[in-house]
């Protein structure tokens, strides 16, 4: 299980990727389609089409990490492009750590009292 806590902004790219790329070819999509800068700190998420597949792309100022999730079975819940009208979604790291272990974010919700700004 992964843990990211604090102000770590986290962007996942809705639209499916190909998973044969690597440091460069994410590092394009982030520029070209989710329109970032890649050396702000935050972490990049990318799926393949079936979402059974995960790559977490950060930059920690001595260079990239780039991490692989592989799912045996079963897939990860990936909201839609078309229900975002955006090539990205910003998540929190309590979201990314949800996703990551499997639960369904659609209908979740923070409860008010850990709202954080």
């Amino acid at each position: 299980m992964l843990s990211f806590t604090g102000s770590l902004k986290v962007f996942v790219a809705l639209e499916p990727c190909d998973m044969r790329k690597g440091f460069e070819g994410l590092t394009g999509l982030v520029a070209e389609k989710l329109k970032e800068d890649l050396r702000s700190g935050a972490l990049f998420v990318f799926s393949n089409k079936r979402h059974t597949r995960l790559k977490v792309l950060y930059f920690d100022t001595t260079g990239l990490w780039l991490m692989t999730k592989r799912l045996e079975q079963g897939t990860f819940s990936w909201p839609r492009s078309s229900e975002i009208q955006s090539a990205k979604m910003q998540l929190t790291p309590e979201a990314l750590t949800l996703l990551t272990d499997g639960i369904d974010l659609k209908g979740a919700r923070m409860r008010p009292w850990y709202q954080r700004d």
